[in-house]
């Protein structure tokens, strides 16, 4: 199996948008499922269902990869697998450092979900004298003296940050100066990187108060209907019935 200095995913020099290129881990983990089931063939419908798009994006979307799907049978599921892993660049064993390894980095160090997908954690990197030699889901934390030796000895090409904000920019420019061109930002701060190196932030403050004003949202369009429409109750007082249903209960003299 190549390693991840050997070539870059092909996708910007085949022109995909990196639109297109953010929901292929989406279609690629609705295919697996299938894939796990048995499932030879899907349709554009199907598929789209259950990566939470619908079917014209994903159309378009696998035109990108010259996949059109068959008239009246679909895709081939275990071909789609094949063509988006090979074009995401998973093919391929991507070595990988995971840098501050507080609750946080050891939580990823202990997730299985990379190497399924073609990450290996490559070495756990702290600046803590403490945290060195200790295992962390089995590997040994390396101190971060060696970060740079360690980078050149394993190919590494992308890195974890999960450092606290202040930490984050100084082992951030440790890693370009030592080669990483990818870069996943687990830290609470934008970071500042030369052209040619890629960085994805994840922040997970952020998402929480994004669903925060979602439900601030929905709980004042809730307050806002119940006051445009008060309960039947309220709205019957002035026409009492009488035993008789419609006929009030005290006739006009």
């Amino acid at each position: 199996m190549a390693t991840g200095r050997t070539h870059r995913p092909a996708t910007r020099s085949r022109g995909i948008p990196e639109a297109t290129v953010a929901r292929l881990p989406l279609y690629l983990r609705a295919l697996t499922g299938l894939s796990e089931r048995s499932v030879p063939t899907v349709s554009s419908e199907e598929l789209a269902a259950a990566a939470g798009v619908n079917s014209a994006k994903l159309r378009k979307d696998f035109s990108y990869l010259g996949s059109y799907g068959t008239r009246g049978v679909g895709y081939d599921v275990e071909y789609l697998v094949y063509q988006i892993s090979r074009e995401l660049g998973l093919t391929q064993d991507w070595p990988v450092v995971i840098v501050g390894i507080g609750n946080l980095g050891a939580a990823l160090a202990n997730y299985g979900g990379f190497a399924s997908r073609g990450f290996r954690v490559a070495a756990l990197i702290d600046a803590d004298p403490a945290m060195a030699g200790k295992l962390v889901a089995g590997i040994p934390v390396q101190h971060s003296d060696e970060l740079e030796k360690i980078i050149s000895d394993n190919g590494v090409s992308i890195g974890v940050i999960a450092t606290p904000a202040g930490a984050a920019q100084p082992v951030c420019d440790r890693l370009v100066a030592a080669g990483v061109t990818s870069i996943l930002n687990f830290a609470p701060t934008v970071l500042t990187v030369p052209d040619g190196v890629d960085v994805r932030k994840v922040d997970l403050s952020i998402e929480l108060q994004i669903l925060a004003f979602h439900e601030q949202r929905k709980a004042g369009e809730e307050a806002a209907a119940e006051a445009a429409h008060p309960a039947a109750a309220h709205r019957g007082d002035s026409t009492e019935q009488g035993p008789d249903g419609d006929v009030p209960a005290v006739m006009p003299a």
